[in-house]
């Protein structure tokens, strides 16, 4: 079953070299009770980590079951030992925080991607535990723990059992329970390696084997062997080859380390909590300011829609004197009838809405309002979102007639009617009757002034009948096509100035405004506080990241005998750095999960309390899900990967 010839093992500690195993040579049958002796340092234990496949040899060779072990790498190393070798352990290594049963179960996760619990229970009632099963390692004696040590040696049927020092934690009687199922396990026809310097113990062993200085002194048989009388016998559970396993326990790679990640969680809550809580953070951040930015980015463009599209607004400018500014209007003034001279001259307008403003007292039987009076033409409830909601805007022939009629704003009509149908009723405005036709649809507040606080008439009744002006305030232009903004700017200009008869020297007489510009800055005031807020909202997902891999690097060295443990038991490099993967994964997931509805909640309190527009899209809560999945994969991939690359022997002694 087993040879070794010449096999060497140096340690290299600095400049210094220690021979530890020199030139060891070794036969091992099958069904072989050994006990191998020797003083501290005699490398009793390095022979014992090289057949376990622990550790690799410096030189030599190692035959097992006829496979040459220097050709194998560590994940086939961890196959063969996983399938052959069942490890008990001086120091037991049991995991602190699951029952004696799911100790037991832990080598058939690396080997038969399931776990039998039928086994486990029967291996427990073999070794005298089964009526605690369910306790964890603190509420067992040393004895019994060195038997859940002894029955998950068992639990894959390997061929050769391995036992480190199995008794120098016992009492007496416990020693020799121990060593009577060693001898039991050795009469079933298990191959039973033993490392002890006592020599007592050694005695139960067929063949002892005595080291000193890495060299094999004497392998000798036992002519005095101590037979123990066995309380109990064992009775092995049989494999069935016919049994089928229901499909939930046909367990996928991905499903066993997910369960064996939730199981490490929940036994470390508090770390758990630390871990989760950066990228609750992150992700909370990332819906709320989202929600934040979308609401404002949606505000904006209800303010857009009520400027309306391709719009140029004319105005009058400072007209200059001898150097002196004259002011806005002061000899240069508009008329409805260049509103009527551009439409007619330049092809590329498609309609103009000259308009004046002024205050207005409006009176309805006994409540007043004071608010702004808006006169203007037809053109104008298409060229700037002001069709009413209800009833209907005026015509050119009510506005060529002087006609008193109005269309009223949302806030006017609150102030003024209540919940009461204002269309037909009579009003006055600054003492003069007229008759409400229409109400403006909402359009809410733009940071200035109340949009929905006004009152639309037609432009020559407001004119001559209430505000007593000769003259227009600015003319509203509606270009055909955005391309042609340009040019119609440039014609509209000089076509005003030759009107007005304003010297060359005077560009400033007359100012055109372009709504496009306008619309352009905020929408790039909005994508850029948007970009802010994401920014900031990365921000934290990036701590939350380093705070995961921060406590995932603590984890590891707090967890690295248990990582040594389930190495020796058959792990492979891939199965430690899955099952870190995956918890860090379920970590960033599950505060992602929390994130979520805290920013949905932070979202919603902001909207209620504050009074902000916000707006939260599944965009946004897919975004936090993916980022908070790849900040766990992206931050534990390091922590995982230092995981897995430690060397089996070398975690097991780790203090």
């Amino acid at each position: 079953m087993i040879k070794i010839a010449n096999l060497t093992k140096t340690y290299q500690m600095g400049d210094l070299s220690l021979q530890a195993l020199a030139g060891v040579s070794l036969e091992i049958e099958p069904g072989s009770f050994i006990a191998i002796m020797g003083p501290s340092g005699s490398g009793k234990s390095t022979l014992m980590n090289l057949l376990g496949l622990l550790d690799s040899p410096t030189s030599g060779h190692y035959t097992l079951d006829g496979q040459e072990i220097s050709q194998l790498s560590e994940d086939d190393l961890a196959r063969l030992r996983r399938k052959t070798i069942g490890f008990v352990f001086q120091q037991f290594h049991l995991l602190p925080r699951t029952s004696a049963q799911e100790n037991v179960s832990l080598p058939q996760i690396y080997f038969s991607k399931r776990v039998d619990n039928e086994k486990s229970s029967r291996l427990l009632e073999m070794v005298g535990l089964g009526n605690r099963k369910d306790h964890k390692p603190n509420e067992l004696s040393g004895g019994q723990q060195q038997r859940v040590a002894i029955a998950r040696a068992l639990v894959n049927s390997p061929k050769i059992v391995l036992a480190d020092e199995p008794t120098g934690n016992l009492d007496s009687k416990s020693e020799k329970e121990i060593m009577s199922l060693l001898c039991q396990l050795n009469e079933k026809g298990m191959t039973v390696i033993l490392v002890t310097h006592e020599e007592e113990i050694a005695k139960y062993a067929k063949r002892i084997i005595r080291m000193r200085d890495g060299k094999i002194l004497s392998d000798d048989a036992v002519q005095d062997r101590i037979r123990p009388e066995h309380s109990q016998s064992l009775s092995f559970p049989e494999e069935d080859s016919t049994k089928t396993l229901k499909p939930s326990l046909q367990i996928l790679d991905f499903v066993v380390h997910l369960k064996e990640g939730i199981k490490a969680l929940v036994a470390n809550k508090i770390r758990t909590f630390l871990s989760m809580l950066g990228i609750l953070i992150g992700v909370a951040a990332v819906i709320a300011m989202l929600a934040l930015g979308r609401g404002a980015q949606k505000s904006i463009e209800t303010q857009l829609a009520s400027l309306g599209s391709n719009l140029l607004t004319l105005r009058t400018g400072s007209y200059r004197s001898g150097g002196v500014f004259l002011g806005t209007g002061a000899v240069a003034k508009l008329t409805p009838e260049d509103s009527e001279v551009i439409k007619k001259s330049i092809p590329s307008v498609k309609a103009t809405a000259p308009e004046i403003t002024g205050k207005g007292q409006v009176v309805y039987r006994d409540k007043n309002w004071s608010t702004q009076v808006l006169g203007t033409t037809e053109n104008y409830a298409t060229m700037r979102a002001s069709v009413p909601v209800i009833g209907r805007f005026f015509d050119d022939a009510e506005n060529r007639k002087r006609v008193r009629v109005a269309i009223i704003g949302m806030t006017v009509a609150t102030e003024l009617f209540g919940d009461s149908d204002p269309i037909g009723e009579y009003i006055k405005i600054n003492k003069v009757p007229f008759q409400v036709i229409g109400i403006l649809p909402e359009k809410g507040n733009n940071g200035w002034r109340d949009q929905d606080d006004i009152i639309m008439i037609p432009l020559f009744t407001a004119m001559y009948r209430l505000l007593g002006k000769s003259y227009v305030d600015q003319i509203n232009i509606e270009i055909n096509q955005l391309s042609e903004m340009a040019a119609a700017e440039e014609m509209i200009k000089s076509l005003i100035e030759k009107r007005h008869r304003i010297p060359p020297t005077q560009t400033d007489a007359f100012q055109i405004r372009n709504m496009q510009d306008i619309q352009s800055a905020l929408s790039e005031s909005s994508r850029t506080m948007g970009w802010l807020l994401a920014s900031i909202a990365a921000i934290s997902l990036l701590v939350g990241g380093i705070g995961i891999m921060n406590i995932m690097l603590v984890s590891v060295t707090e967890r690295t005998k248990e990582i040594g443990l389930r190495k020796a038991l058959g792990a492979k490099r891939t199965d430690i750095l899955i099952q870190f993967l995956v918890e860090a994964m379920v970590v960033s997931l599950l505060g992602g999960g929390i994130g979520i509805l805290l920013g949905c909640g932070i979202t919603l309190t902001l909207s209620l309390l504050a009074n902000w527009t916000t707006s939260i899209s599944v965009f946004s809560i897919l975004l936090a899900t993916v980022f908070s999945a790849l900040t766990g994969i992206f931050f534990g991939l390091w922590p995982a990967r230092k995981a897995a690359s430690l060397d089996p022997i070398v975690a097991l002694r780790y203090e």
